[in-house]
């Protein structure tokens, strides 16, 4: 079996230090790292991006949430954006070499997403999760139902354990997003390995 991406998002709530501890500690096992920390100006989010790149992360494997500029200045992997974001096809026609990814949350999303040019979305949520208390879950079948008719790679978030993260593989997903199973975890090291292991990658 092909191993599938593991992405790990940054919580937005624990210093940024720490976060540049857990992910040195765990990027043998990690694909993608997000900067998603809304309170933090472009200078402190240069500063986050430097701080990891001084750990030995490579800025391929960083992606910054919402600032297309410091991404772009940065050159990092990319930007993800959010609904609050600018639209997909604004970013792409202004930068079209950055890789964009599009927060989705439904079948139409994810079609807007792909005409607009977003090189891959993250879907969610797929199961409860504390982050989303009150609002029922995607589950598996729209998941699906996005795969199987829209040529855009998906990333799948919420809930997602080691335990049930085949689910979403079987589903099509391209791999899961995770953030306090493995940030908040007691062992985020290996809270890491388990999830790695889950999606086929040799531990």
């Amino acid at each position: 079996m092909n191993a599938q991406e593991l992405h790990i998002i940054s919580t937005g709530k624990q210093p940024i230090e720490k976060f540049v501890e857990i992910a040195s500690n765990i990027q043998d096992y990690v694909d993608y790292f997000y900067l998603r920390e809304k309170q933090m100006s472009a200078s402190q989010l240069y500063k986050a991006v430097t701080l990891l790149h001084e750990k030995k992360i490579p800025l391929s494997k960083i992606i910054i949430n919402d600032r297309v500029d410091v991404a772009w200045a940065m050159k990092v992997f990319g930007v993800q954006l959010a609904f609050h974001s600018l639209d997909v096809r604004v970013v792409k026609q202004a930068f079209p070499e950055i890789r964009v990814g599009s927060s989705i949350h439904s079948f139409d999303e994810a079609e807007a997403a792909f005409h607009n040019g977003a090189n891959y979305a993250i879907y969610g949520h797929i199961f409860e999760t504390n982050s989303k208390r009150g609002l029922a879950p995607k589950g598996v079948e729209e998941l699906q139902k996005i795969t199987m008719n829209i040529k855009l790679p998906i990333i799948a978030i919420g809930g997602i354990t080691p335990s049930n993260s085949q689910l979403v593989l079987n589903a099509g997903a391209q791999g899961i997003a995770v953030m306090s199973g493995v940030l908040e975890a007691e062992n985020p090291i290996q809270s890491a390995k388990e999830y790695a292991r889950s999606l086929g990658k040799e531990i």
